[in-house]
């Protein structure tokens, strides 16, 4: 059965799922068209150190890099929006392929041209993230996100964390405004 993630409330992959070594994050939402274009949410991982910062640009996976370094996270490929049903964007991740320098994995949520577009998350509608068990599609968690953020274009929705060697995933929800190169500023 599939946990729920809440804010702040960490939960251990390992535990829930022992031997654990491929998962596939999945972001879903519904379609949306707001000044006559569609509301296109894109999904990316930052891959940083204890610092918190990425080690090299490189372990920041997204449309415009769509593999790390390491070949651990991989970005196959931008739904522009949201249409048919399940994950309409995924990152898949090898967790025994991570670097040793990395220690949390920050998995966000952007609009593209939101503000040249006027696109906030206030528009967007049943966003959620999935991180299932790559080997047989299972389901192990899952965010929601309910708020309406209606200012704010960027999203730091989930996180992993290294923690003695297993990984722990969390619910985060928090929300920027500057879309994606904010949060590239805050993690260089």
């Amino acid at each position: 059965m599939a946990i729920h993630l809440e804010k702040k409330k960490p939960v251990s992959l390992e535990k829930t799922t022992p031997g654990l070594k491929k998962i596939v994050a999945g972001l879903g939402w519904d379609i949306a068209n707001v000044n006559g274009h569609d509301v296109d949410l894109d999904l990316s991982v930052f891959m940083m150190g204890p610092n918190g910062k990425l080690p090299d640009d490189a372990f920041f996976v997204f449309y415009n890099n769509d593999t790390s370094p390491d070949g651990a996270a991989h970005y196959p490929g931008d739904s522009r929006d949201g249409s048919g049903e399940g994950d309409d964007e995924i990152i898949s991740v090898d967790l025994s392929k991570i670097d040793r320098r990395i220690e949390f994995l920050y998995f966000a949520v952007t609009i593209d041209q939101a503000e040249a577009r006027g696109h906030h998350f206030g528009y967007v509608r049943n966003a959620y993230i999935n991180i299932r068990n790559s080997a047989d599609n299972t389901l192990l968690c899952q965010y929601r996100l309910n708020e309406e953020f209606k200012n704010e274009d960027s999203l730091i929705i989930a996180t992993l964390t290294r923690n003695n060697g297993q990984w722990n995933i969390e619910a985060v929800g928090q929300a920027f405004s500057g879309g994606l190169n904010t949060l590239v500023e805050m993690y260089q």
